[in-house]
Formats: structure tokens, sequence, C-alpha cells
């Protein structure tokens, strides 16, 4: 259209050359006029499309009872909802599944490990999903449970001593997979009777707590370096003509096979939660794509593009401003972000790191001029209790990042890209 205008304008001025200046002088601001009548008449979004509804951001934040003792009593836990409702958050990720128990009183987990609760003093007599979700959304805070552990339990746990059959291995035999100092184990995703315990669980928190969505993370995929223990193996050749898995864990096929099988987990469970609670939201929030696949078999771009991922917080942990942005700009991250709410998980500090305020208002910034559907910070401790920082500062400062009540930008109700 422009082009044409543009033409138009050059047509006006040689045919009125040889006639009186004013005529020709008028026939252009004429013209000029209609461009820019055309120009502001168009709609503001075919010059600069939102991504993100007006009014709706995710201001999250993850409670974890690692290097945190938020959760561990109820007057505690009860303030430090009411302040991050003060300071306008409006989400919190409760764990629910960690260290090989359950944080919510569970007969799923007293079957199968002998506890229906984690052991930890603080926890003893009280309900602690049940308190964050009413205190919660006393306080206007959406309340997404949260699987931090996944697959993953520690070696020496109940659970692992109970269903050792259920644990997989590396082609050495080798079951131990360090983090940290800690030697962890991993449940084989591949097994039935591993799929229905944790199925079995997250059934049971979307069937009895009025929770708004429930998330998983990396820890819901394997290490690659795992999957050949005696049943995966034997899967593995009743599908492929009796061939043995590659002994190369990186190998593409093998890698592939594998996420695969975690993909068809995943549409299994996402169809159990949604016969249970059509509304329950289903949040993913995984390292990056190429981590997250080659390193935890968690296709996470393909369960997107399936339909079977709701809303991502893509966790993006990095110090260095220049690898933060590029992690934003990878296709996949905009492909997905085209189609539902991605958010970005931004480190505000460990127990042993202090992340400075300069930085977590910098990568928030980057990631607003981006117009993502908000960010998520982990984890609660960090936002101002374990900091070198003074803790009135910071909570000055998260005061200044989010000034106004805003929304959740929930796709199922009527979040639009």
């Amino acid at each position: 259209m422009m082009n044409k205008l543009v033409k138009r304008l050059v047509t006006v001025v040689r045919g009125n050359f040889y006639q009186s200046r004013k005529r020709a002088i008028f026939a252009i601001i004429l013209t000029l006029s209609m461009v820019a009548t055309v120009m502001l008449s168009l709609p503001l979004n075919a010059q600069s499309p939102p991504l993100r509804s007006p009014g709706a951001e995710l201001r999250g934040v993850w409670l974890t009872n690692i290097d945190s003792d938020v959760l561990f009593e109820q007057t505690r836990l009860k303030k430090s909802l009411q302040r991050l409702s003060e300071l306008n958050f409006n989400t919190v990720y409760p764990t629910v599944w960690n260290w090989g128990y359950t944080l919510y009183p569970s007969k799923v987990a007293a079957t199968a490990i002998g506890r229906s609760l984690d052991p930890t003093p603080g926890l003893q007599g009280r309900d602690l999903l049940k308190e964050v979700v009413e205190e919660g959304h006393k306080q206007n805070l959406t309340v997404i449970p949260w699987f931090e552990f996944g697959f993953m339990a520690p070696a020496d746990s109940e659970l692992a001593k109970r269903h050792p059959q259920w644990l997989t291995n590396r082609r050495n035999g080798e079951r131990i997979v360090k983090e940290g100092t800690h030697d962890r184990v991993w449940l084989s995703p591949f097994r039935p009777d591993v799929q229905k315990f944790i199925q079995d669980l997250i059934v049971e928190i979307v069937k009895n707590y009025n929770i708004d969505g429930i998330q998983f993370d990396d820890h819901f995929g394997l290490p690659s370096e795992l999957g050949y223990d005696p049943y995966t193996v034997a899967l593995y050749r009743k599908e492929h003509r009796g061939l043995a898995p590659s002994s190369n864990p990186k190998d593409p096929e093998w890698v592939s096979w594998r996420a695969n099988k975690i993909t068809d987990y995943m549409k299994q469970v996402f169809t159990a939660i949604k016969a249970v609670k059509k509304d329950c939201i289903v949040s993913v929030a995984p390292n990056p794509q190429r981590f997250s696949y080659e390193f935890f078999l968690a296709d996470w771009q393909k369960w997107e593009r399936m339909g079977l991922v709701e809303d991502i917080v893509l966790q993006i942990y990095r110090d260095d401003l220049n690898v933060f942005v590029s992690e934003l700009e990878y296709p996949e991250v905009k492909a997905a972000k085209s189609h539902i709410p991605v958010s970005i998980g931004i480190l505000s500090g460990l127990k042993g790191k202090s992340i400075p305020m300069q930085q977590i208002q910098t990568q928030v910034q980057k990631v607003r001029d981006r117009n993502f559907a908000g960010v998520a910070f982990f984890f609660y401790e960090s936002l101002w209790n374990i900091s070198k920082e003074k803790p009135l500062d910071r909570q000055t400062s998260f005061q200044q990042i989010f000034p106004t009540r805003t929304a959740y930008p929930n796709l199922l109700t009527g979040w639009k890209p």
C-alpha cells in the first residue's frame, strides 16, 4: 500500500510540473495526508504484535524444602505468602514430591513407600499443600504444585530400598548419579509399575486439592546415561527384532527411542489429569531444549507441539547477560511463545551464591522487552533471606519491579498470543 501511494505522489509531482506551483504543492500535501491517514488507521498490532495479554504477567516463585525453611512452620508459611502478595507476586510453586517423599499426607505414598508424609518434624500433623492452597487463594495467588524430584530419588531412600526393581542403571550396571554431593538413583520411566505410581501421586493431588495447575520439570525425564536396566533393554529388543540398544548412551536413535517413550507417558499423564479436572493447568519448567533433550530425554518442544503442555517456565539460570539473552531467542522458544504462555525462570540466588539485585532487574527487563508471559524466581529463600544485600532493600526492589497487581496469564481463561 505504501509503495502505491508513493508512486502516486511521484506521478502527481511530474504531472503538475508545468502547472502552477500552488496546485502542485496542494496535490503533494493532499497525498501526504492520505498516507498519514492510512498509516494511522492500520491496527496497532500490525506494527507491533503483543504476545502477552494486557494486564497479565506471571510473577512466580518456587517454594522448596531444600536450603529453605519456609514450608516447615505454619505461621512462617502464612506470613511468607502474605508478603509475596503484598509485593504483587501472583503465583507460587510449592514442592510436593521431593527426597523420595510426599510433602502432603498421601495414601498412595503410604502404600508404596510405607510413609504417607516426609518425616521432617516441621511437617508432622499438618497438610502443607492444603495450607498453601487455602492461604494462597486468600492472598489471590495462583497455586501450582511442583513435582520437584520427578523420577529421581535419594539412593538411601525408603522408595529405593523397597523397590530396587524400579531403578534403572548405566550400561556398566551402576545406578548412582551424583547431584552435587548427593547420591541419587532414578526410577525407570518405562516400567508400567513406576508409571502407575507417579501417575497415582499426580491424580491424587488433582482430585483432593483445589489447585490451579501442576508442574513438572526435567526430572520428569531421565539422565541419558541411564536406561540399560533389564526391563528397558528387553523392551527395546522386542521393538527392534532382538537388537540391543547402542552402547553409546548419546546415540541419536537410542536417545530418540527413550525420549519418545517419555513423551508417550507425558500424554498418558496429561489425559489422566484432564479426566479429573479439565481446568487444571499442565505446566513444565524445563531447561533449554538442547540440554533438556540430550541430557534428560525430556523433549518439551515436542510436548508443546502435541498440546500436552499449557504453560512453560523456561529455566535460564545464567549470569552472563549475552548468554541469557541468546537463550531467549532460539526458534523453539519463539514457536512455543506464539502458542502458549512462555515465561522465564530466573535464578534469584542459591545457598552459597548471592545474585545481585541489579542482575535480577536487568534480566526481568530483557524478558519483558521480548513480550514473554512473565518471570518466576528460584527460589523463595534467595529472594531476600539468603543474600549479601539487606532483606528490606531486596523487597523494595521487587516492589519496584512489580509496582501494581496483575493477573496470571492463564491459557484456559482467554490468554491469546
